[in-house]
């Protein structure tokens, strides 16, 4: 009888919302020099903004120097004051104003497809005041199913994330979100480590498992129960080499990338102590 075969090694990823004082071309330079295998792109206005006039010229010269420091890429939309300056992650899916988020969406369907990004990450926001929860969900639904496709177009997933505090919190949730857009091939999920400790119920190697058949892509960091606070590995109650053997063995092929926005200030140590960590805790 032949062995199983031996799980592909995870493939590490770094935020560039933890390098927000770096030009993007010296973040891929340092995350390259570290060795990392890919980054988290945040589409934002100071690393790349999907409504710059040069968008196409500025996607091009990104696409080089990926190739040229071999970086993997995943696009992610969670810049929480983006499309307005007084409302955090506003306006959602479910709000006035959904438009607005529809159309950041499809513009980062295009930039992903442009640079070679299996997927688009995106999470809920708040549910507006006053709406009985049933008909949130059908806004959502609805919402996703306009930029699903979108994502047919462009052949890039949705990776959506549970985000403590949003109206989708937890892994069960994204699930029945999946139920109600029919299980789209394209509607996947990002399991944040940190958050899945932070409000989970049930341990993070159970929503590990939980969103295994959806799971497109991992953002890791260290996390305390009941605070949302992003924490340098070791900082916090995670116990993680049990957590990456558990995506080894599922398989996972996409990024798991680190979150730790708070770290700008000394973002090349951040990056360099976090993929130190990583490296000790997958041997």
């Amino acid at each position: 009888m032949r062995p199983p075969p031996t799980p592909p090694p995870l493939k590490f990823g770094y935020g560039t919302n933890g390098f927000s004082h770096h030009r993007l071309s010296d973040v891929l330079a340092v995350l390259g020099d570290l060795g990392y295998d890919g980054v988290a792109l945040t589409l934002d206005h100071n690393h790349l903004d999907p409504y710059a006039e040069d968008l196409p010229r500025r996607v091009t010269a990104l696409a080089r120097q990926l190739a040229r420091h071999g970086l993997d890429i995943t696009v992610e939309t969670g810049a929480p004051y983006f499309l307005d300056p007084w409302g955090k992650h506003l306006p959602t899916l479910m709000s006035d104003g959904a438009e607005l988020r529809v159309d950041l969406l499809r513009r980062a369907l295009r930039i992903a497809a442009d640079l070679g990004s299996p997927t688009v990450h995106l999470c809920s926001g708040p549910a507006p005041d006053g709406l009985p929860e049933q008909d949130v969900w059908k806004r959502l639904a609805s919402g996703i199913e306009v930029v699903l496709e979108s994502a047919e177009k462009y052949g890039v997933a949705l990776a959506f994330e549970p985000e403590p505090y949003m109206f989708v919190d937890t892994v069960e949730r994204c699930l029945r979100l999946a139920q109600l857009v029919d299980r789209h091939p394209l509607f996947g999920i990002t399991l944040d480590v940190g958050h899945a400790h932070c409000v989970e119920e049930r341990p993070v190697l159970d929503c590990v498992r939980l969103a295994a058949p959806l799971l497109r892509n991992v953002q890791i960091e260290d996390m305390r129960r009941g605070v949302h606070q992003h924490l340098e590995f070791g900082a916090g109650e995670i116990d993680f080499p049990p957590v990456l053997a558990a995506l080894r063995d599922l398989g996972h092929s996409g990024l798991v990338s680190v979150e730790i926005q708070g770290g700008s200030l000394d973002a090349p140590e951040v990056a360099r102590r976090s993929i130190e960590f990583l490296r000790r805790a997958v041997a």
